[in-house]
């Protein structure tokens, strides 16, 4: 019954992606012409239009803390937590002007027009359960970063569907530190109210923290190892202080 209730969302959203027919020719030919700038722009321009689209659309409502922690130079790695679908669309509210990619399961790839989508935006599929593959996914990736853009990892590896967050999969920071890119910690709450609650698309709020950036530069491999523990605390740690306020 549910399926049912939600085909007309569903279809809204499938046919909100074929903005990106729009704007595709910008981001192909800046990528043709070798501009990073321009394609960057490009993708930022239109990812945020798309996003403002869909959270009008089913009345989301976010609100964002730390933006000025972004770093002015792109080749960033944002890590985050995953509690749904719906923070796809928070983090391109909340990382406005910026050009993001994520690094998605490789079975959306065959998705009518998300598939090709996630390409376009500079996203990396990534095979599950085959370490030779995802070892080159993740060498695609830290050269993307390098090339000066922008990729959003879930290391917890499938939405979480609620306030308590999963623990993260190790490796999941190996793309930020092969790059020697920084990392953005970023704490998001309330988007899995949007479907994965109640498994109908309904409106909510969205509060999203964007933390300090870390340097991973000049890391060696203990200090590596500290810094991902310290990445993961700084997310769990403030979205359990996010879950407390809201009950207060």
């Amino acid at each position: 019954m549910k399926v049912i209730r939600n085909i007309p969302n569903f279809i809204k959203v499938f046919r909100s992606i074929r903005i990106f027919d729009f704007y595709a020719k910008d981001i192909t030919a800046a990528r043709k012409a070798g501009d990073p700038v321009k394609e960057r722009e490009a993708i930022a321009y239109s990812t945020h239009i798309w996003a403002s689209k869909v959270a009008e659309m089913f009345d989301m409502k976010i609100e964002v803390e730390g933006r000025e922690n972004i770093p002015e130079k792109d080749g960033c790695v944002f890590i985050s937590n995953h509690q749904g679908y719906g923070d796809i669309i928070a983090l391109f509210l909340a990382i406005e002007g910026r050009q993001i990619g994520f690094i998605a399961k490789d079975s959306l790839e065959s998705m009518p027009y998300f598939g090709k989508w996630i390409r376009n935006i500079r996203g990396i599929y990534i095979k599950r359960g085959n370490a030779k593959e995802a070892l080159q996914s993740i060498s695609d990736g830290a050269k993307t970063v390098k090339n000066g853009f922008n990729l959003v990892i879930f290391p917890e590896g499938t939405r979480s569907r609620g306030p308590v967050m999963g623990e993260f999969k190790s490796g999941s920071f190996k793309l930020a530190t092969k790059a020697k890119a920084p990392i953005v910690p970023v704490t998001i709450n309330g988007t899995y109210r949007m479907y994965e609650e109640t498994g109908l698309i309904r409106p909510c709020s969205v509060k999203v923290v964007i933390h300090p950036a870390v340097d991973t530069s000049t890391l060696d491999r203990r200090q590596q190892h500290e810094m991902e523990h310290q990445v993961e605390t700084t997310i769990k740690t403030t979205l359990e202080e996010l879950v407390k306020e809201e009950k207060q």
